[in-house]
């Protein structure tokens, strides 16, 4: 296993982080997760030097914590850090903080959380925390020992981002999605460079977007690949696509069978910054090149049409769209478009068309919207 220095924590980390949202579970129920396999995969992770084991009070139904509870015992709690997340979105009263912390570390079997990371930070829900003092509530919490680390994961905007690292100097560590599609989707590459100038360790989620890039591809992506005397599978490609920046200490893995432990421990193992070769990264270029001309609505998520004065998520959900074409895959999208959107779907549209008269694209917004409803909805 490789490690790197982990920002200011003062400890090495490696470079592979066990993601505990993605457990095998049985009968397709995310609340029922395979214990036995589950704890195999985590006890052969960290038997081969994975030292970072990130989990959130709603995974798997908030069976996620409870698990890693159980798998920690007989010396294994000693062996990692462990990461965690408060549930922004329900926190509304200032003894909120205290009420899911002390359930969090009751849950863990454990006195301490190593790195809290305040969930989902966004526009609207970080002002809320902070407003209700998270600041002076952390600080307590790290005094008391109950917390070890302060950080935030996020889902936004580059520029609320910014916002939110420039609110104050306490931020230890942040967590972002970043892979070699999403160089410029969210926080993103300035996002990365933002916070490690600042001295802010940044975790990485999605580095295979939910496993999106490590599936066989298109036939036009896999002639790409195939000319590379560089012979890596599609999730190798992606992971060290992302380990080759320095500035990334570690990444996360939402693994759900030994297979993937396996090839994910053995490609870290492998992991140096600087190590792919200029061929190999316009290679990549190349690829995402190809994968956005598959792209059928030429948004580009400058959010001009927000907000809509109906509520709908309309880059959201066009980013969804294109995203299940462009890499033939329809089930992850719909999902999200069904039960996570955080918005109202297509068709709260009203056809008003104030979005199409600011759209730089000049996309006809109102129809794909119907367009857009019909397939998420649509069964098969």
């Amino acid at each position: 296993m490789k490690y790197r220095p982990f920002g200011k924590l003062g400890w090495d980390v490696s470079v592979l982080g066990f993601g505990a949202m993605r457990l095998p579970v049985i009968d397709k129920d995310q609340s029922k997760i395979n214990e036995p396999l589950a704890t195999e995969m985590l006890h052969y992770a960290i038997d081969n030097g994975v030292n970072y084991v990130d989990t959130a009070y709603i995974y798997h139904g908030g069976n996620s914590e409870k698990f890693l509870g159980r798998a920690l015992q007989r010396g294994y709690r000693e062996k990692v850090k462990i990461a965690t997340k408060l549930p922004s979105w329900v926190v509304n009263e200032k003894g909120d903080f205290d009420h899911y912390l002390d359930k969090q570390l009751e849950r863990l079997q454990t006195d301490t959380i190593d790195v809290y990371l305040l969930h989902g930070l966004n526009e609207t829900q970080w002002p809320k925390l902070r407003d209700l003092g998270a600041l002076e509530w952390a600080a307590a919490a790290k005094e008391d020992g109950r917390i070890k680390h302060l950080g935030f994961s996020f889902h936004d905007s580059l520029e609320v981002f910014k916002e939110i690292i420039d609110d104050t100097d306490k931020w230890e560590v942040c967590q972002i999605q970043y892979n070699y599609m999403d160089v410029e989707f969210q926080a993103g590459l300035e996002g990365l460079a933002y916070a490690a100038d600042r001295d802010i360790a940044t975790i990485i989620m999605e580095p295979l977007r939910g496993g999106q890039l490590a599936r066989n591809p298109p036939d036009s992506i896999a002639r790409i690949m195939d000319r590379s005397p560089v012979k890596r599978t599609q999730a190798d490609w992606a992971l060290h696509w992302v380990w080759n920046d320095q500035r990334v200490p570690t990444l996360l893995s939402g693994m759900s069978s030994m297979r993937h432990v396996t090839e994910n421990v053995e490609s870290a193992c492998n992991a140096a910054a600087g190590s792919m070769s200029g061929p190999d990264l316009e290679l990549i270029d190349e690829v995402r090149a190809e994968y956005l001309k598959s792209t059928p609505i030429p948004c580009t998520s400058c959010r001009y049409c927000m907000p809509c004065p109906e509520g709908v998520q309309i880059f959201r959900i066009f980013e969804l769209y294109n995203d299940g074409h462009r890499y033939e895959d329809q089930n992850a999208p719909k999902r999200t478009y069904q039960f996570f959107l955080g918005g109202k779907q297509a068709d709260a549209c009203v056809e008003c068309f104030e979005c199409e008269e600011v759209c730089p694209q000049e996309i006809p917004i109102v129809e794909w919207l119907k367009t857009t409803h019909e397939w998420m909805t649509a069964k098969g």
